[in-house]
């Protein structure tokens, strides 16, 4: 029998040092693009995928995520009072009533391997997704996990969501080099982290949507420390790749970098050009700059 992905990963216990001070004593994921946090964004998106079980990796510091998709009785009751019925709906419909959320603590920030590692307990013997909110991805179609999670059910094996990066901007990404089996989609081959243009292997990063098989967990534990000091999830897919096939796929959609000050910033005025309430008077708002 096909295996469906219902579990999610998203790992939050990063310290978010790029958007000091706002993120001194509020998580990056909670950071708002427009009316809405990225992480909710980054759940939205694997609800649409036909996830259920939503899990996530926290550390000190983030009790405003495990907030955010609690139930807010005081909230909920004062609206209720006031007849604000759609703002009371918008409150209740963060987390739908057949989405479970549960929450695990990563007690030491020692790499992104290491907080998926974390989630093990929760995922035991299932493939699962693990979603960055960091990487916040538009489609107005189907989403990027949703077509990851259409992409599963036919290969049934380990899927890196991908695009290509400038050959410049290696450094900043895991690169993959892959043998194509379509225009979107290649089995890989190599994966690398980080590494300098003239060591890069293609210009095919992966971002931070991921759909794993379960024997990743053995192979992080065997992973020691990589890039910055840290535990990898590339070194742990790397050596994935010698038992199991992994898939590098370039989703449609477009993807805003909301872990750099710069695309936090156009990922905000984009979408607030897309919001049904603000986008007319956004739009004319923004014809009055001389930039």
């Amino acid at each position: 029998m096909k295996q469906l992905v219902k579990k999610a990963v998203f790992p939050v216990a990063g310290l978010g040092t790029r958007f000091l001070p706002a993120t001194k004593a509020s998580p990056k994921e909670m950071l708002p693009v427009v009316d809405k946090p990225l992480i909710q964004y980054a759940v939205e998106e694997a609800v649409s995928a036909g996830i259920d079980t939503m899990i996530f990796v926290t550390g000190r510091n983030k009790t405003a995520i495990t907030d955010h998709f609690d139930k807010a009785y005081e909230l909920e009751k004062e609206l209720e009072e006031r007849g604000k019925t759609e703002t009371l709906k918008l409150v209740q419909d963060i987390v739908p009533a057949n989405i479970s959320c549960v929450f695990i603590r990563q007690a030491e920030a020692l790499g992104l391997g290491h907080a998926v590692y974390c989630a093990k307990p929760l995922v035991n013997d299932e493939p699962f997704a693990v979603i960055l909110a960091d990487d916040l991805i538009e489609n107005p179609g189907q989403g990027c996990m949703a077509q990851m999670t259409a992409l599963f059910q036919k290969e049934q094996c380990s899927i890196l969501g991908t695009e290509r990066v400038e050959p410049s901007e290696t450094k900043k990404y895991g690169i993959v080099a892959t043998t194509e089996i379509s225009k979107t989609l290649g089995r890989v081959e190599t994966i690398v982290e980080k590494p300098e243009p003239s060591e890069a292997p293609s210009n095919l990063g992966v971002v931070g949507r991921y759909i794993l098989t379960p024997a990743i967990f053995d192979k992080i534990e065997k992973t020691g420390k990589g890039a910055g000091g840290e535990i990898q999830l590339t070194d742990a897919i790397s050596a994935l790749l010698q038992d199991e096939p992994v898939l590098a796929y370039e989703f449609a959609g477009t993807r805003y970098d909301c872990g750099s000050k710069l695309g936090y910033l156009i990922a905000t005025i984009e979408h607030g050009l897309l919001h049904p309430e603000l986008k007319n008077d956004f739009k004319a708002y923004l014809k009055t700059l001389s930039l």
